[in-house]
C-alpha cells in the first residue's frame, strides 16, 4: 500500500484545496491530510486564518478524500509524521516547489499544480468586512491594543472614547486613522464593535447599550463583578446577533491553551489540586487599584487569572468556595481563595500589596504540570512524573502583549456567527462573575487582621 502525506490550512476551503487533495489522493492508496494548527500564520506576522481548526478538520473530512487527518502542532512534525506513518510520498502544492527537497530522504516528494485564480487569501480579501472597533478608555491596556490589532487581518480600530478627553486626544495621536468622539453614543454610530476598556464598574451599562445598538463587544477582563450582569449581556447579545467576549488573554495564550488540552487528554492524570497566584507590588496608594468607589482591590484586578486555570480544568460546579483577605482603607490588599470540587480543592493567592511566587501547579494522580512566574504570559511549562526521566518540557513564544490571540479570536467569531469561544466560555465567564459577586457581598469571607 502506498501511504501519501500532504499539509495545508485548508482555512475557507475552496475548491483549489479539493484539486489539490485530489491529486494526492491519486498518487497512492491511502492519504493522510495534515491541518496546521490555529497559530500557522504567526510566522507570517498575520493571524490570518478565519476558520479555528476544528471547523478545518470539518471541512477536510467532509471531501471524503483523507483516509486520516492529523494536526500539525509544530516545526520539524512533518519528519516525524513521515516516519511515525510509513509515509512513501510527501505532497504539496507547487507554490512551496523547493521548499521540502530536505524531506527526499524520508519518502519521495511530489509538488503538485495548483489550481489558478483561486486562494483562501483571495477569497478573504473578496468576502471580508473589515471590522472598524471603537476602543472605551485610554488606558494602559488600550494602549497596547491598538498596536496589537494590527496583527490581525480583517480589523481596524477606528475610534476611540474616554470621558477624559485630553487621554484619548493624547492616544490618537500617537495612532493614525483613529477619530476622538466626544460622546459614546457618537463613537457607537461610526464603529462595527467596541473593545471596553474602560473601569471595571463601567463594563456592564457600556456593554449593554453597545449590544443594544447592535454592536460586538470585546469586554476587558473581569467582564463584570456580578454573575447576573454577565448572563444577561449573553443572553442579550445572542438576541441582538452580535458576539459578546471576555478579554481575558491569557485564555487565548497558545501555550496556555496547549496545556489545558494536554492535562484535559490525562497526561497527569485526574487532577486533584490547583494552585495559583498573581501579585503586584503598586506604591502609589491613589491609583484606581486602591480606590473602593471603582472597584480596586486583587480580587477584582487580579483573580480573573488564577480562576481561568481552575475552571478551565475543573468546571463551573464547584461546592464551595472561601476567601480571607488583608484589607487596607476598605480594599483587599491580599487574598487567598480557596474552592472545592467534589475530587478536588484548588487555591488561588492574589497580592497588590503583597508579594507572592507567581507560579502554576496543577497536581495530578499520575504526575504535575508546573508553569513558573509569570505563568499567566504563559511561554514555558513542564509536566513532571515520580520518573523523572518522562519530564517533558514545552517552550513557546510570547508576542509582546500578548492580545492579538483574543482579537484574533473576536474577529473569527464575528465572521463565523460563533456566541461562545471554546477558549472562554460563556458559562465560565458567568461562573467568574459569580465569585466576584460572592466577594462582594462577602459570603464565606474571612478578614485577616494585622496584630
Amino acid at each position: 500500500m502506498t501511504k501519501v502525506i500532504t499539509y495545508g490550512t485548508y482555512d475557507l476551503l475552496h475548491q483549489g484545496h479539493i484539486n489539490l487533495l485530489r491529486r494526492a489522493k491519486a498518487l497512492g492508496d491511502y492519504l493522510i491530510v495534515g491541518v496546521t494548527n490555529d497559530n500557522f500564520d504567526l510566522e507570517r506576522g498575520k493571524l490570518n486564518v478565519r476558520n479555528n481548526v476544528l471547523e478545518r478538520v470539518e471541512a477536510v473530512r467532509a471531501t471524503g478524500l483523507a483516509d486520516m487527518i492529523i494536526i500539525e502542532d509544530y516545526v520539524g512534525q512533518k519528519i516525524d509524521d513521515i516516519q511515525k506513518y510509513d509515509v512513501d510520498i510527501f505532497a504539496i502544492g507547487s507554490d512551496w516547489e523547493g521548499k521540502f527537497d530536505y524531506l527526499n530522504e524520508f519518502c519521495k516528494v511530489v509538488y503538485l499544480p495548483r489550481t489558478e485564480g483561486i486562494s483562501s487569501t483571495m477569497l478573504r480579501e473578496s468576502q471580508q468586512k473589515i471590522v472598524h472597533i471603537g476602543i472605551v478608555g485610554a488606558g494602559r491596556i488600550a494602549k497596547r491594543f491598538i498596536p496589537e490589532s494590527t496583527y490581525v487581518n480583517g480589523v481596524k480600530v477606528t475610534a476611540i472614547y474616554d470621558p477624559c478627553s485630553t487621554h484619548a486626544i493624547e492616544l490618537a495621536a500617537h495612532n493614525k486613522g483613529i477619530q476622538v468622539y466626544g460622546s459614546y453614543s457618537d463613537m457607537l454610530n461610526e464603529v462595527d464593535a467596541v473593545y471596553v476598556a474602560s473601569p471595571h464598574l463601567s463594563h456592564y451599562p457600556l456593554a449593554k447599550e453597545a449590544i443594544s445598538r447592535g454592536k460586538h463587544v470585546l469586554i476587558e477582563t473581569p467582564m463584570t463583578l456580578d454573575g447576573n450582569e454577565a448572563t444577561e449581556l449573553f443572553a442579550m447579545a445572542e438576541q441582538n446577533h452580535v458576539i459578546a467576549m471576555e478579554a481575558n488573554k491569557t485564555a487565548h495564550c497558545p501555550a496556555f491553551r496547549h496545556l489545558i488540552v494536554l492535562i484535559k487528554s490525562g497526561l497527569i492524570g485526574d487532577v486533584v489540586d490547583i494552585e495559583a497566584s498573581l501579585s503586584k507590588l503598586l506604591s502609589d496608594k491613589t491609583l484606581r487599584e486602591f480606590d473602593t468607589q471603582q472597584a480596586g482591590g486583587s480580587m477584582y484586578e487580579l483573580a480573573s487569572y488564577p480562576l481561568l486555570p481552575i475552571i478551565k480544568l475543573l468546571g463551573c460546579n464547584y461546592t464551595d468556595a472561601r476567601f480571607y483577605s488583608k484589607m487596607e482603607n476598605g480594599v483587599d490588599v491580599f487574598t487567598r481563595g480557596i474552592m472545592l470540587y467534589d475530587n478536588a480543592v484548588c487555591s488561588f493567592k492574589l497580592g497588590l500589596g503583597v508579594k507572592t511566587e507567581g507560579n502554576l501547579v496543577i497536581s495530578g494522580t499520575k504526575g504535575y504540570a508546573y508553569v513558573p512566574a509569570p505563568w499567566w504570559k504563559t511561554d514555558y511549562f513542564e509536566l513532571r512524573y515520580e520518573d523523572q526521566n518522562l519530564n517533558k518540557k514545552y517552550f513557546y513564544k510570547w508576542d509582546e502583549a500578548g492580545l492579538r490571540h483574543e482579537i484574533q479570536e473576536f474577529i473569527s467569531c464575528i465572521y463565523n456567527h460563533r456566541y461562545s469561544t471554546s477558549r472562554l466560555r460563556r458559562k465560565e465567564s458567568i461562573a467568574m462573575a459569580r465569585l466576584m459577586e460572592q466577594f462582594a457581598h462577602r459570603i464565606n469571607f474571612i478578614e485577616i487582621h494585622n496584630h
